[in-house]
């Protein structure tokens, strides 16, 4: 039987055969013919050939060839509040179960996890466990730890004016809420929200990137097989079904991506009034100071740039500042590690991710390929079209002008800007849009504090890269175009939860001093109650004024 499906802006033919897999077999998606691919789920028990020249954004369902449309996303939401509606999500017992289910699942499952991640970027199997499995599992044995806390009521003082009367926050979940996933991290992004989702007792609904077809396909059959489906869904595909949720009515909506698309989510969160997170990105900038131990600065940008999905990352270094005086040997100590990190033939790295597409290796291409950056590029510069494979590539002082300066990198270009006092690095940084993480790689205590407090950014870390998003107490997320809203640990479950403030009073002491007839007595008594004054609440109330004595 063959189906056409839509692709972006590609139509391609998908030819299905059916197989005889075991239904424990992992998921697998292997290179076809030119670009095709070919893909293989256990749960179906079907495979499906794409060849196409495009990024995938439809999705093969299971046994059907139905689309999922409005009204079948006006079905579900519905059927998702009407589960939700009968309280059973708002229980410790069941978010706790699913959040146990989450972690049997991600220790059951983590091969597949990673052959997934490998199919769909070629990550690394130690890149992804740390990267996205490791952080996964943290987040989750954090909110399984620390859920009574969470949920147990705050509380709070209460003043003079409700005496006596005791005050609590309450918290408590939004109700169905949607979370939309990213490509580049497309296990961790997906499950992380999730966690906090769950945590809180929403209902939710999960979107995966269909730019990540083998990860999502998984997500779509591992969140069936551990999780409540009557609450928790995973729909599949790509712009229409993307369109259909979003026309839906939601209590949230979580999104990782870019910054077009998230234009587009907030404009279709406004028709309902339905708030948002927005984790974007932005060019993250890493200054580099001349006092620093030059070969742990080298590693550590290195980590925070190529070792991490070889630069597609929204936290990733997307461009370096220096001293013109200090350039040389700054970049002579890249060349020197990324030597020893990645060979001399990088390009034949099995620790380097490749491209995601072809879309993005031409865009990605076309950067370097611009006038007055391809005579600028010192090292690096190869690629392998077939592949998506770029090596780690630096270029120095290009136009301010060219796209590898206006625009998010997301790619293992890298540019070093030279400036030349360290302290007008901090002057390059503000003149763009604020990013979702800066870094600071320097000794000096004082350069250090000015950075902290006149850098604004969404994450900052000082003489390190990314590892600030490890640290669950610490909020991740975006500050003005990098992003709206934050989570991470306790920040996740209060991103999905509603503080709902609560007031305990009793009928006794029920003074006649707030209602009508309103006398002077009674104004003269309420203004020195408001201010605290006691005394003169005393007096006023017995006739008498301060004043008058």
């Amino acid at each position: 039987m063959t189906k056409l499906l839509e692709m972006n802006h590609t139509l391609c033919f998908a030819t299905r055969t059916r197989l005889n897999v075991a239904a424990t077999s992992p998921f697998v998606i292997s290179a076809g013919g030119g670009r095709g691919y070919c893909i293989k789920t256990c749960l179906p028990n079907y495979r499906f050939k794409f060849t196409c020249y495009a990024t995938l954004s439809a999705v093969v369902k299971e046994h059907n060839t139905s689309a999922f449309d409005g009204k079948e996303a006006a079905l579900l939401v519905d059927e998702l509040r009407n589960n939700f509606n009968t309280g059973r999500t708002k229980s410790y017992q069941w978010r706790i179960s699913q959040l146990q289910n989450i972690s049997r699942m991600l220790d059951e499952k983590e091969k597949c996890i990673t052959e997934a991640l490998n199919q769909d970027l070629s990550k690394p199997e130690l890149e992804a466990f740390l990267a996205e499995i490791s952080n996964t599992k943290s987040s989750c044995t954090l909110a399984i730890k620390e859920l009574k806390n969470w949920m147990a009521p705050e509380t709070v003082e209460t003043s003079v004016t409700t005496f006596p009367s005791s005050a609590q926050i309450v918290s408590e979940p939004l109700g169905v809420v949607l979370v939309i996933s990213a490509w580049n991290f497309p296990f961790l992004l997906s499950v992380e929200p999730v966690i906090g989702a769950i945590s809180a007792g929403n209902a939710v609904v999960l979107k995966p990137s269909e730019i990540a077809p083998a990860t999502s396909a998984l997500l779509a059959k591992l969140f069936s097989e551990y999780l409540d489906k009557t609450t928790i869904r995973v729909i599949e595909g790509g712009v229409p079904e993307t369109t259909a949720l979003l026309d839906q009515k939601w209590d949230k909506i979580f999104f990782t991506g870019g910054a077009r698309v998230a234009g587009i989510i907030m404009a279709a969160a406004a028709r309902n009034l339905t708030p948002v997170v927005l984790e974007l990105g932005g060019k993250c900038p890493a200054l580099v100071d001349s006092d620093v131990n030059l070969q742990v600065a080298a590693r550590r940008i290195i980590a925070g740039k190529w070792a991490c999905n070889n630069g597609q990352a929204c936290i990733g270094v997307d461009y370096v500042i220096t001293t013109k005086d200090f350039s040389l040997k700054l970049i002579d100590a890249l060349k020197t590690e990324l030597k020893t990190f990645f060979g001399e033939t990088p390009l034949e790295s099995k620790d380097l991710s490749r491209i995601v597409n072809s879309f993005h290796f031409k865009r990605l291409e076309s950067m370097l390929k611009e006038n007055g950056v391809a005579n600028k590029i010192v090292h690096g510069g190869q690629t392998i079209e077939e592949k998506l494979k770029i090596s780690p590539t630096i270029v120095v002082d290009v136009p301010e002008a060219s796209s590898i300066m206006q625009e998010e990198i997301f790619g293992p270009l890298l540019p070093i800007v030279t400036v030349e006092k360290i302290e007008d690095g901090f002057q390059v940084i503000r003149s763009k849009p604020k990013p979702l993480a800066a870094y600071l790689f320097t000794n000096n205590k004082e350069l250090q504090e000015q950075f902290v407090q006149s850098v604004s950014a969404g994450g900052i870390s000082i003489n390190d890269t990314v590892l600030h998003v490890t640290v669950k107490d610490l909020p991740f997320g975006g500050v003005g175009e990098s992003g709206i809203g934050a989570y991470h640990g306790k920040f996740s479950y209060e991103t999905f939860s509603h503080k709902k403030g609560v007031l305990y009073r009793s009928f006794s002491g029920d003074a006649d001093l707030r209602y009508p007839p309103y006398t002077q007595k009674k104004k003269m008594v309420l203004k020195a109650l408001l201010s605290s004054n006691i005394f003169a609440a005393i007096w006023a109330f017995f006739g008498f004024s301060q004043d008058s004595s």
